[in-house]
């Protein structure tokens, strides 16, 4: 009784308590020289007049969270909102607290895949939690670039790895149909959701195979296409913009600034670093991965900018997620 308790309490310090620490220091411990939200007033006008005008979901949850904390704050004593706004205006804090639940959020389905057919090093608690703030440190490190949706994202994201991993080894349909109804949701959150799409056809399909003409799982990868594919082309529809696909084009820029070339050493070290954990198998379905996220991986390179690292988050996450489990090596 005493053990589990000890296991439980254990549990709720490396998986909430500490991660949310790190998140408050990273927040209000030191202030991001990329962006000036925490002196912003309100939402800046360009995420409803450009590309951010897609993420449908964030942006929503921006606009009433902010006046929500606006009222609550209205009925603190002065000397305790004066207190509480020396470290950032209502929207800065409106953010940081849509960041942290949704970082929380993920934390906790991050352990659940840690947990969930791990290899043997990982059956170790103590070892899966420092693989856990392993990947907790990537998380929190990549916010000085805060936005509004990237935590969202990120927690739809490995909410579709959870499920595309227990499909994998239970083959329950509710599973496959949960998926496809994340990817169709996180869609209205940010364009992260395609990557659902190839950590799946990553851990399914197999090359050989399909050469040979064997396209099992093809139908399933297609309607996880279809699932994205539908909110994606609605919203561009719904929300006319002049800039409906990227702000600018940077390929160049990407590969002449420091800044940024620093930027993509960090994604490609990050990834490569979870790449030499893997086994053969697990390297296998990473070097599938990249292949599918071929897409995405284009996109960032042109109309993203690799200083941005958390444009590589999902990528290595999902590193770290296949270098500790334990797929079988069944024929697929």
């Amino acid at each position: 009784m005493l053990k589990t308790f000890d296991e439980k309490l254990n549990g709720f310090l490396f998986v909430v308590i500490l991660p949310f620490l790190l998140f408050v220091m990273s927040y209000y411990g030191f202030e991001s020289s990329y962006v000036k939200l925490k002196s912003t007033e309100a939402a800046p006008d360009f995420m409803f007049s450009s590309v951010y005008a897609y993420r449908v979901i964030p942006n929503f949850l921006m606009i009433h969270v902010t006046d929500i904390l606006r009222s609550f704050l209205d009925a603190f004593p002065s000397s305790s909102k004066q207190m509480i706004m020396k470290n950032g205006t209502v929207f800065y804090h409106s953010i940081f607290l849509i960041n942290s639940i949704f970082f929380l959020l993920s934390s906790y389905v991050l352990n659940l895949i840690l947990k969930f057919k791990p290899i043997d090093t990982v059956l170790n608690s103590n070892v899966r939690w420092l693989v856990h703030l392993l990947a907790v440190f990537f998380i929190v490190i990549v916010q000085y670039v805060p936005t509004n949706c990237d935590c969202i994202a990120i927690f739809f994201y490995l909410l579709g790895v959870f499920l595309s991993l227990k499909y994998y080894h239970q083959k329950k349909k509710s599973d496959f149909i949960f998926l496809c109804f994340i990817i169709f949701i996180s869609t209205f959150v940010r364009e992260t959701s395609c990557l659902n799409i190839a950590f799946f056809a990553a851990i399914f399909i197999d090359f050989t195979k399909l050469k040979a003409g064997n396209l099992k799982y093809i139908k399933e990868v297609s309607f996880l296409v279809f699932s994205f594919i539908l909110p994606y082309i609605g919203l561009k529809l719904m929300i006319p913009q002049d800039t409906s696909f990227f702000e600018g084009v940077y390929f160049i820029k990407n590969f002449t600034s420091p800044f940024n070339l620093a930027g993509l050493f960090f994604g490609s070290l990050g990834f490569y670093f979870t790449f030499r954990l893997s086994d053969n198998y697990g390297r296998l379905i990473l070097k599938k991965y990249l292949v599918f996220s071929l897409p995405y991986l284009g996109m960032i390179t042109f109309v993203g900018l690799f200083w941005e690292t958390r444009l590589f988050l999902p990528l290595i996450l999902s590193g770290i997620i296949v270098a500790f489990h334990q797929f079988s090596k069944r024929t697929i």
